[in-house]
């Protein structure tokens, strides 16, 4: 028995799409790719940037590199989606480029910052998040860069945000920035070895540090350990 079709009466099967709404559907593609490429532009020129701060000072080349890799990892294991683990991977790259507003001066000094020299140093997250601000598809970014440096108990910077109020791609990265800084090399100390660095962060885990980012880091350092 012949199935049939449906149709305008003409013969033309409505099932299939004209010639037109396939032009339509083509066209619709296309803008989706350029947004996706102009999109990829627009990150990699402020990679770019991010990248030409921190060649300038020996002790944090490299540095938000690590800490975008720390991200995607922690918030792979913490069951992120994938659109939301590269979210937190771009901010982990771009969570210092407000430091392109801090004089060199305060970012290189060797000893600990007076009160003044500490006040510039908390408009970084500030800056960094206005920078990406006007690119709307980075909407949720900005607020991982302008909030990484809030911590659990209230007692971070710009906002003084506590607990889940700070959003979890935020979160992460503080936790990937604190590990990150501490074993590396800065103007004021060395590098602290790996047992040293988490002994820190298990001492604050829950005070100033999310447990259970903490948690998940440990886990991956020990899975890093063991495959050594």
């Amino acid at each position: 028995m012949a199935s049939r079709v449906a149709s305008d009466g003409s013969g033309r099967d409505l099932r299939r799409p004209g010639a037109a709404e396939l032009q339509s559907l083509r066209y619709a593609e296309d803008i989706r790719r350029l947004y996706r490429q102009l999109q990829r532009a627009i990150c990699q020129s402020l990679l770019g940037l991010a990248n030409a701060l921190e060649a300038k000072d020996p002790y944090t080349r490299g540095h938000s590199e690590r800490v975008g890799a720390w991200g995607r990892r922690l918030a792979t294991a913490l069951g992120l989606t994938p659109g939301d683990v590269e979210t937190v991977v771009q901010a982990g790259l771009l969570h210092d480029i407000g430091k392109i507003g801090i004089p060199e001066t305060v970012l290189r000094k060797r000893g600990p910052l007076d009160t003044a020299e500490w006040a510039l140093m908390h408009n970084h997250p500030i800056i960094g998040a206005q920078i990406v601000a006007p690119f709307e598809f980075f909407a949720t970014g900005a607020l991982v860069i302008r909030h990484h440096h809030e911590r659990w108990n209230g007692t971070g910077y710009p906002d003084g945000l506590a607990g889940e109020a700070i959003p979890l791609g935020a979160r992460i990265v503080a936790v990937a920035d604190v590990y990150d800084a501490l074993t590396s090399d800065r103007p004021y100390r060395a590098a602290l070895p790996r047992d040293v660095a988490v002994a820190h962060l298990m001492s604050e885990a829950g005070r100033t540090l999310d447990a259970d980012v903490v948690a998940a880091l440990l886990g991956l350092i020990r899975l890093d350990a063991d495959a050594t």
